[in-house]
């Protein structure tokens, strides 16, 4: 079973965030470290997919920055998405064997959510023509992922307890006719971020056929793998 780190951020910028996958992306696709996962939450902030369309966003952006909402155009797939608190956020940095393994992994991380929604007694569906998570039609955890050199990075959002509010301010995933939901709503309890984390790390175990190893370091730190190499964690 292939061991990846795990790294749980906490609440942190998006910025430092994006910076971080990039660090650990390069030193992936340079084979100097293992397959990574990051769960992390986001203050409020805004991310524009390189497919996107400036018309979904539905304020301007001074009202953005009246609110205290982050904007950033990423080179994710997709188009607008809003990430804050009350989202889980997961952001695999995975090598591919191959390139055609992308719809495979989309696939992976859309069955790890839904069995994780599962353990709260939720069913999750998704969408032949749309990538994601979705319960009665509502969406529930948005995927937008990136590769480059044959590495992953960005990843999938879960709606845990977050402001509905927020999404009035786009057409999330470009999508002006589905609305969003919440897991805490779909399963009529006060679900937090935190209680939801067990359920996914070990969908994701499960389904990527993975061990995750905690990794305590900070992003400058080292670690050693088994054969004494030093790696960056």
């Amino acid at each position: 079973m292939n061991v990846v780190n795990f790294r749980d951020l906490g609440l942190i910028d998006y910025a430092a965030a994006w910076e971080l996958q990039r660090a650990v992306h390069e030193q992936r696709a340079c084979a100097r470290t293992r397959d990574t996962l990051i769960f992390c939450e986001h203050p409020p902030v805004i991310t524009m997919g390189k497919s996107g369309k400036g018309a979904n966003l539905l304020v301007a952006a001074a009202e953005l920055a009246r609110r205290g909402i982050e904007y950033f155009e990423v080179e994710r797939g997709g188009d607008l998405t809003f990430h804050g608190p009350g989202q889980l956020i997961g952001y695999p940095i995975f090598k591919l064997a191959r390139l055609r393994e992308v719809q495979g992994f989309v696939r992976k991380m859309e069955e790890s959510i839904v069995r994780a929604l599962a353990a709260f007694g939720v069913r999750g569906e998704r969408r032949t023509d749309h990538p994601g998570v979705f319960v009665c039609g509502a969406k529930i955890a948005s995927i937008g992922a990136a590769v480059r050199r044959g590495v992953t990075f960005h990843g999938f959002a879960l709606d845990v307890c977050t402001d509905p509010l927020y999404y009035r301010l786009i057409n999330p995933c470009g999508m002006a006719d589905v609305s969003i939901t919440t897991l805490a709503v779909q399963a009529h309890a006060d679900v937090v971020v935190d209680s939801v984390k067990p359920h996914l790390r070990d969908a994701l175990q499960d389904v990527f056929q993975i061990e995750l190893r905690d990794v305590v370091a900070s992003a400058t730190d080292v670690a050693r793998c088994d054969d004494g190499a030093a790696i960056p964690a």
